[in-house]
């Protein structure tokens, strides 16, 4: 079976999230799922995310095309990464955190196989949750 992993909050998951989940499915078997913790989410936007962890995860993990879904690490945004090595990680066609040092940090973890993915957009227009969160 092959793992492809996605990151994301996933605040409000709506059709651009279930495309990701669905590009990214392309890649692999087994769909792993990492749901940023609430701390992370803060951090990153300097604001706390609409829904809790705990909400989030449980409605990514309700997705169809979702084999499994986590939470992040608080103390090491790569821990997943190494614990699941997964031969696939697709990133959002927008996604910027923790990108900058990923093949480095792949590298030594000995993930050096892993491949990286950038998906496409589906309609960031309209379905992107920085503006669904504004209507």
């Amino acid at each position: 079976m092959k793992k492809v992993m996605v990151f994301g909050s996933f605040d409000i998951v709506h059709d651009g999230h279930r495309s990701l989940f669905k590009q990214a499915k392309r890649h692999g078997d087994y769909l792993v799922v990492v749901v940023s913790r609430d701390a992370t989410y803060a951090s990153l936007r300097g604001h706390k995310p609409l829904h809790g962890e705990q909400e989030r995860l449980r409605n990514v993990a309700e997705e169809l095309l979702v084999d499994e879904a986590v939470l992040g690490d608080t103390k090491d945004a790569y821990r997943v990464v190494r614990e699941h090595r997964p031969p696939v990680i697709c990133l959002g066609y927008d996604q910027q955190a923790f990108v900058d040092r990923l093949q480095e940090k792949l590298r030594s973890c000995n993930l050096r196989s892993t491949k990286l993915v950038r998906l496409e957009p589906f309609r960031p227009e309209r379905f992107k949750s920085s503006l669904l969160k504004k209507l």
